[in-house]
């Protein structure tokens, strides 16, 4: 009698029956992607009760984990790989990034330690610095791939914090008895700063949010009367926080003027650039990006215009010291002094221990499609961006709120309404009624406080009848609206 195999594995050829059935999966979620709705208004509890189930105590069949899988998400996913989503920043991802994320799951390796996974800490060496090559940050840098954007600005300001405070010991003797430290950006810088000078225990009290011109670019005036006031009242101004596209506009702050007010103040200058930093690799708009090289730190986002899946941000910096004098802590467990040497531990340069493989995607799909296609699709999203704007100010029943040199336009729906009120509660209710319709997924926000709609384009897939199809989308189910 053969000997039961005592594992989790099943046999070859049933590994390689889901393999083929996950792979028809994959492909139908390409199919009809024009029509496709963007969202599927389910209510919530509806979806609780579909896994609202004990923790299963014996296995069930693959095969009809897989069809649940099929009906419980994937026909009711919201769309984010189809053409018509334009909320937040949702990039729709690449087909070879699809390839990448299967093969670094199957070998499943700890980024951490570099013989824990070679081949992947080299390949993500050089996607950190293609990251940087892309956006003209400079040679031999540093930089560690993290979840997204939020978790780069954080790392860029615990960098930040622990090498402008390393004469004061603070990783050792933390902030007591420190005189409060400040931080400057602009009051549209996105949220994921507010909380990591929570996190940094710096305290949201002195986040320094300073106005914005017209274009809602930060006011270089302002900014350094902040700076000076802080100076005279006894603050310690540390850290300016400049964007390179804001999310809720696409603004670039003047990066140059921002880079010689760090200089002249002593001040650790990190740039934002998740949403927009990528951009900067377009002769069409390079020169809005002037000084983003003299950043301290930057922060940029593959999920976004890179068109990676989630997820996979980017921390960069000058050189590999800079985050090793930041992170390095000694653990027995983890001493290297019997390796070879040239070997480089990301544990030693961040935070994270155990982490998976996010450049295996990146850099084969950069080699996959090469810059040139990729800038290609970059530019065709500004392009679309533009045209969507140009359609709202050529039309009569649309208002124009923002545009910019990137891929956001703001707009409110005006109709026939005269009274400033009706249209005001008619973007409002806007939102949840697009939502209950389900064909295209757009949101709002607010500039200067007034509630605008606000779509963003990052997605390869969309074209010009895409835009004409949301505006139109748009037109018909406001008319459904009673106010």
């Amino acid at each position: 009698m053969k000997d039961m195999i005592n594992n989790l594995d099943t046999s070859p050829e049933e590994f390689k029956e889901l393999l083929d059935r996950t792979n028809e999966l994959v492909l139908s979620r390409f199919q009809e992607l024009d029509k496709r709705k963007a969202y599927h208004n389910i209510p919530q509890e509806e979806r609780r009760q579909w896994f609202d189930e004990k923790l299963p105590e014996e296995g069930m069949n693959a095969f009809e984990i897989l069809e649940e899988t099929k009906t419980k998400v994937l026909d009711n996913a919201t769309d984010n790989l189809g053409k018509h989503m334009y909320a937040y920043v949702m990039a729709g991802g690449t087909q070879i990034s699809i390839l990448g994320e299967q093969l670094a799951a199957t070998i499943n390796q700890n980024g951490g330690k570099w013989h824990l996974s070679p081949s992947i800490a080299e390949i993500e060496k050089r996607v950190v610095q293609w990251g940087a090559d892309m956006i003209g940050y400079g040679s031999n840098v540093g930089g560690v791939l993290v979840s997204g954007g939020s978790a780069a600005n954080l790392n860029g300001l615990t960098i930040a914090r622990n090498i402008y405070f390393e004469r004061k010991e603070i990783r050792k003797t933390g902030l007591f008895n420190t005189k409060p430290f400040t931080v400057y950006t602009s009051k549209e810088v996105h949220g994921c700063i507010d909380k990591s000078v929570d996190l940094l225990g710096i305290g949201t009290n002195h986040l320094r949010k300073i106005e914005t011109n017209s274009d809602f670019t930060i006011n270089l005036e302002a900014l350094e009367t902040k700076i000076k006031g802080d100076i005279a009242n006894g603050f310690i101004p540390f850290c300016l926080v400049g964007n390179a596209g804001t999310v809720n506009t696409g603004a670039i702050d003047d990066l140059n003027a921002l880079a010689e007010l760090a200089r002249k103040y002593s001040l650790w200058f990190h740039v934002d650039g998740a949403y927009g930093g990528l951009a900067s690799t377009l002769d069409s708009v390079k020169n809005e990006y002037n000084g983003l090289d003299r950043a301290d730190s930057v922060a940029i986002d593959f999920h976004k215009w890179l068109y990676q899946p989630f997820e996979v941000g980017c921390i960069l910096v000058k050189n590999w010291d800079i985050l090793k004098r930041a992170y390095f802590k000694k653990a027995d467990y983890l001493d290297t002094k019997f390796e070879h040497q040239g070997r480089l531990d990301f544990n030693e340069h961040s935070f994270q221990l155990s982490r998976n493989s996010k450049a295996l995607k990146v850099w084969m799909s950069i080699k996959g499609y090469g810059m040139k296609r990729l800038r290609e699709m970059i530019q065709k999203d500004i392009d679309l961006t533009h045209y969507l704007s140009e359609q709202v100010e050529a039309s009569s029943d649309f208002e124009i709120k923002a545009r910019s040199h990137l891929a956001v336009s703001c707009f409110r729906y005006v109709g026939n309404f005269t009274s400033e009120k009706e249209i005001i509660r008619i973007n409002e209710l806007l939102i949840p009624a697009l939502e209950k319709d389900g064909r295209v997924f757009i949101t709002g926000t607010r500039l200067n406080g007034e509630f605008v709609l606000r779509a963003c384009i990052i997605n390869h897939r969309k074209q010009k009848e895409d835009i004409d199809y949301l505006l139109n989308v748009i037109r018909e189910v406001a008319q459904t609206i009673e106010l």
